[in-house]
């Protein structure tokens, strides 16, 4: 029996699990090695790192103090999370089984990537090239041409978003022809953002831009942004019937507890905003309220 199991090892469930560990509760992290902060290149906007630091470090980081302070940390992916027979939560996957008296979920999202070689998208990452959070790294591509791949709501909000920060803003439908509304499509007129028309054809890395083919040209961009939303890790949290948004984020209270008792969730599988430093001040607060949750029902006595 552990006091909580936490599924994701990301910022959320390793600040957690630093937590926990150090209120003297057992924690297991259960973690499938894939997590969004382990692409990031290097974050500059993360307080008490001036000169930035890369997500992976970060994570190595994180998961080294827990573990210092006696949290287990094991790669997996949890299959199946359902009640036990004595009101607990049980965690399943491959051979595994794991009960524990609380569970947090810390699973992200997982974003929708434009159709590039796995390969060249990674590289493109690393090399500043293909970006995500324009609220992490909008500042990097100050005054460079940027273009958004994406359409309808979400691709004008993250263009006109990234407007603050340069006047060379491309929206680029990837499948074919946009389908804007006249006050979306006058929104970016506005602000001086071209629209064009897809499909987009191909992708290609060059020294120090982002070439994109559509019909007929070939147009080149310092930073590619894709703007195609993502999916919500909220399955378990589903399959238990905890209540989560019409866009799949789960639905906590101010301690971030679920609608099922003993199950908590923090981090991006909760509205917020996606953003390392939110995640970790959920991850603290999901913590301490696990913590004294179990203090009520008498488990943490000594």
């Amino acid at each position: 029996m552990l006091d909580c199991v936490i599924i994701g090892g990301g910022p959320a469930g390793l600040t957690a699990a630093i937590y926990l560990a150090r209120f003297h509760l057992s924690v297991l992290v259960v973690d499938r090695g894939d997590g969004r902060a382990l692409s990031i290149p290097r974050s500059h906007n993360h307080a008490g790192f001036p000169d930035g630091i890369a997500g992976a470090h970060l994570i190595a980081l994180m998961t080294e103090q827990a573990i210092k302070y006696g949290a287990q940390i094991v790669l997996g992916e949890v299959a199946r999370l359902q009640p036990s027979s004595d009101g607990n939560l049980t965690c399943e996957w491959e051979d595994k089984s794991y009960t524990a008296r609380s569970v947090l979920l810390a699973t992200g999202v997982v974003n929708r990537r434009p159709m590039i070689d796995d390969a060249m998208h990674d590289e493109g990452l690393q090399r500043g090239l293909i970006r995500y959070c324009p609220v992490c790294d909008g500042y990097e591509v100050t005054d460079q041409t940027v273009v958004v791949v994406g359409s309808e709501h979400h691709g004008v909000e993250e263009a006109i978003f990234l407007r603050s920060f340069t006047r060379h803003i491309t929206l680029i439908c990837p499948h074919g022809e946009h389908r804007l509304s006249e006050d979306l499509r006058a929104r970016c007129n506005s602000a001086g953002i071209e629209v064009m028309d897809g499909p987009i054809h191909r992708f290609t890395l060059l020294d120090d831009k982002i070439a994109l083919n559509l019909p007929g040209k070939q147009l080149r961009f310092d930073t590619l942004y894709p703007a195609l939303g993502s999916d919500i890790q909220s399955q378990l949290a589903v399959s238990l019937g905890a209540d989560v948004s019409a866009e799949g984020q789960v639905k906590v209270d101010l301690q971030q507890r679920t609608s099922i008792c003993g199950l908590y969730a923090a981090g991006d599988v909760v509205l917020g905003l996606d953003q390392i430093s939110h995640a970790m001040g959920e991850g603290g607060v999901a913590a301490t309220a696990i913590r004294n949750d179990l203090a009520q029902q008498g488990f943490l006595l000594r």
